[in-house]
């Protein structure tokens, strides 16, 4: 294992964060590496990823946290309730990153719950800067703030140049989600 674990950021408004940070997941299990991926704000769908993730297992450990999508669709829940999940979601996070259990953990969509308010930017500055030396984490989600941008060794930005819901094509199972 490295003993200069990066901080890697996806951000920007185009598809593909997630399936990034799930292909280096994957690559990593390869070398027989252990990933944990904590999704903020998606954990009341059900996506491929959680069904895969468990094929993967002992080597890749994905804990869906969130309430769902704030706000939008068919949220129906209270604030309140989001930001319930979203400081769980958190203090796992911390058990996570600190255990020294794995070599990569991804914090899944946790820009959007910055972005959302539902956590503190301040948080998750703390996480990076506390985390074990030889940690590579993993950071997903629009909105990336310039205080995680700066502490980050690599940062991509998806920019959408088209997309196929502009076109009336709704998401699509294996694609989407």
């Amino acid at each position: 294992m490295s003993k200069d674990g990066l901080v890697i950021v996806y951000t920007g408004n185009g598809k593909g964060k997630t399936t990034a940070a799930l292909g280096m997941a994957l690559r990593a299990i390869g070398y027989e590496h252990k990933v944990c991926m904590l999704q903020f704000i998606k954990g009341s769908w059900h996506y491929g990823e959680m069904d895969s993730s468990k094929k993967l297992e002992p080597y890749l450990e994905l804990i869906a946290i969130g309430k769902g999508f704030v706000g939008i669709l068919d949220d129906n829940s209270p604030r309140e309730e989001h930001e319930k999940y979203a400081a769980e979601a958190l203090k796992i996070c911390s058990e996570k990153i600190l255990s020294e259990e794995y070599n990569i953990v991804i914090l899944d969509e946790v820009n959007y719950a910055i972005n959302l308010g539902l956590i503190d930017v301040k948080e998750i500055v703390k996480l990076i800067n506390e985390k074990p030396i030889a940690l590579d984490l993993v950071l997903t989600g629009n909105h990336a703030k310039e205080e995680i941008i700066e502490l980050a060794d690599l940062v991509t930005e998806m920019k959408e140049i088209k997309h196929p819901f502009k076109s009336g094509i709704k998401a699509k199972k294996g694609i989407d989600f």
